[in-house]
């Protein structure tokens, strides 16, 4: 019998399309809550979720999409959330994985899950990955892994969870409002030797699912290499920051 409060948070963004299919596909009995938080979208995605029963924030001007993750996880601890699992309503990941992601946290085995879109090369290019995405992300999780330490399949994946410790220790309000904000919590986590695991997952690439051009995919890339080398540098002692700093660290 699951004890802990989970829910589940959707940072959206002209998701009006996609919503329904994605609730339609999350196991029932394996969350408590679900809200939705619209970063000021043009369509219809605010007006949609609520008629869906969702608990619905709407920003009041764009804050971006790690933006909207700090609003999300504020405010589901706010609810009292033991887990929280983001989960993007654009459908392009699989919304039946909620209970195998928040399982692997209850039983205490790790502080965050991260749904790994890179099972085979294969599987990620026939799901419609494009190939210089496929590519770059390869780079960068190789980096990553030297880098902190860690070995995991796929750090760029927009399906995760995080238990209440994870959340309350990492200090995710001094995280960017980009899309990096996805690599600044990791990197703050394995600062604070948070315990991350991983299971596979497909994902969709469509019309109406969420993607980062490849401008914005090279600032994306740059922007991951620049806090791994701070991370460095904060190992190394050669710099101090609060960035890399627990919560309760900075209270003392």
């Amino acid at each position: 019998m699951r004890k802990e409060k989970v829910i589940i948070v959707m940072p959206a963004y002209n998701a009006a399309k996609t919503i329904k299919q994605t609730l339609d596909d999350i196991p029932l009995g394996s969350y408590d809550n679900i809200i939705l938080v619209d970063d000021l979208s043009k369509d219809s995605t605010a007006q949609v979720a609520k008629e869906l029963g969702l608990k619905v924030i709407v920003h009041d001007k764009n804050k971006g999409y790690g933006g909207n993750q700090k609003t999300c996880y504020n405010e589901a601890l706010k609810d009292g959330a033991d887990i929280v699992v983001m989960l993007h309503p654009d459908y392009q990941y699989d919304p039946k994985l909620v209970p195998f992601l928040t399982g692997l946290i209850s039983a205490g085995i790790c502080d965050i899950m991260l749904a790994n879109r890179i099972r085979t090369r294969k599987e990620a290019l026939k799901g419609g990955m494009p190939l210089y995405k496929y590519f770059f992300n390869r780079c960068l999780t190789i980096t990553e892994n030297i880098v902190l330490g860690l070995n995991l399949g796929e750090y760029h994946t927009g399906y995760r969870a995080f238990s209440k410790k994870a959340l309350e220790t990492v200090n995710y309000e001094l995280a960017s409002d980009d899309f990096v904000f996805d690599q600044h919590i990791i990197v703050q986590a394995a600062a604070n030797n948070l315990k991350i695991g991983e299971i596979p997952v497909a994902a969709k690439y469509f019309k109406d699912a969420s993607s980062i051009n490849f401008k914005r995919s090279v600032k994306y890339g740059l922007e991951t290499l620049l806090i791994l080398l701070k991370y460095i540098l904060y190992k190394l002692r050669l710099v101090s920051s609060t960035f890399f700093k627990s919560k309760a660290e900075i209270k003392k």
